[in-house]
């Protein structure tokens, strides 16, 4: 038989590279092809951290670049795609590039260009942030009403994966935690972010009021596999919608505390305020 090929759609993100590192790691006792996007991100650094693997330049807006990787790496058997626009501010400030990047159309299409379409399955990554956010421990039955345009681009490519395709897991994960990956990402980490500020020695503000289930990158990488095990050990139908999230519902102040517990700051540096003190705020939500 042939290896199986899995492709990492957004492979220079956090959760991305994550995903890299936890496949690499079984590479050698369950042999698959492995292989990840990228688009203005630089690839060298995981092409010299995992040899292995292939890497690829897509724009998901446009669609270019699918066509090289159905050349040199063929139809994948699993998709996991992790890129997203995810910072709500920039969705807000840009709600058609939300949409256009957020709304996987040109992966599906792409997909639905092999004869076999049906015999890949799409993980896609989702956010808690579908839901409205006025109560606590949403359940996947839960009506998704999003406040942001991040959480309305979100639930259209939820729509959409499940009226175009027909195998796949959408993952609503909350707040991704954990080290930071191979090569540094950008984007602000919390945990990472809370602990540069408090060691500074100022006082900064966090909401008391707002509440997320953060979850352990290496958790949320374990749940992609189990998937990805049961896909390629059984290849029946699979349909799911999955809320992803730890075992704790905390607030900002609460995660501050924790970070300022464990690194030893003076935790008087942290000022808790409420969420309507914020005339405007799209990295937090109430639940």
């Amino acid at each position: 038989m042939s290896a199986k090929k899995v492709l990492v759609v957004g492979g220079t993100g956090y959760l991305g590279q994550h995903l890299l590192q936890g496949f690499s790691e079984i590479q050698a006792t369950t042999p698959f092809a492995l292989a990840f996007t990228y688009n203005s991100f630089p690839p060298q650094p995981l092409l010299l951290a995992f040899p292995t693997s292939f890497a690829f330049h897509v724009d998901l807006k446009t669609g270019l670049g699918f066509d090289s990787i159905s050349q040199q790496f063929g139809q994948p058997d699993v998709v996991v795609n992790c890129a997203a626009l995810s910072v709500p501010r920039a969705c807000e400030n840009d709600p058609d590039a939300a949409i256009t990047i957020n709304v996987p159309s040109s992966l599906v299409n792409w997909l639905s260009s092999f004869a076999q379409s049906d015999n890949t399955l799409v993980i896609h990554i989702s956010t808690d942030q579908v839901y409205e956010g006025v109560k606590s421990f949403y359940k996947e039955e839960d009506e998704a009403l999003p406040v942001n345009v991040y959480g309305k681009s979100k639930v259209a490519a939820e729509q959409f994966i499940s009226e175009k395709w027909s195998n796949f897991a959408i993952l609503r994960s909350s707040i991704i935690f954990g080290p930071q990956t191979v090569s540094p990402v950008p984007k602000s980490l919390p945990i990472q972010w809370i602990d540069g500020v408090l060691s500074k020695g100022d006082k900064v503000e966090f909401f008391y009021d707002e509440y997320r289930c953060p979850v352990y990158v290496k958790d949320v990488v374990a749940i992609i596999r189990t998937l990805i095990d049961k896909w390629l050990s059984e290849g029946k139908k699979m349909q799911l919608l999955l809320n992803v999230g730890g075992p704790d519902r905390v607030s900002r102040v609460q995660m501050a505390e924790a970070v300022a517990q464990i690194r030893g700051y003076d935790s008087s540096l942290i000022k808790p305020v409420s969420a309507s003190s914020v005339s405007i705020h799209y990295e937090s939500r109430r639940k």
